[in-house]
């Protein structure tokens, strides 16, 4: 099965129904995710810090269509609280599924330039 790095069909409904308003939500998106990686970062040796910020960067990639970087963040919440894994080496997935996305969700904004 395909990974799945961006949901056109999400965006296509985002769009539909933010209308006017489309463009301010990715740019909230890509302020507010670089945010949450730098907390991320910064949290590192922190379980449960790293799991109410993957709980909320999960919420807000599942909203934008990120479906791998929502995944991501779910399973760190999840070992977070489970403390079984290297969350570092978890936290590097998300940092790179950002890095990777990030161009995508630039260039869907740039469609929307006046």
């Amino acid at each position: 099965m395909a990974e799945i790095h961006m949901d056109l069909d999400v965006l296509s409904g985002l769009q539909e129904v933010m209308e006017g308003e489309y463009p301010k939500l990715l740019d909230t998106f890509l302020d507010d995710s670089q945010k949450r990686i730098e907390a991320l970062r910064q949290a590192r040796d922190d379980a449960k810090a790293l799991g109410r910020i993957a709980h909320s960067f999960k919420g807000s990639s599942g909203n934008l269509g990120a479906v791998r970087l929502a995944q991501l963040c779910q399973r760190l919440e999840v070992e977070s609280v489970e403390a079984v894994a290297d969350l570092g080496a978890l936290v590097d997935q998300i940092d790179d599924e950002f890095a990777l996305v990030k161009p995508m969700y630039e260039s869907e904004r740039q469609r929307f330039q006046i």
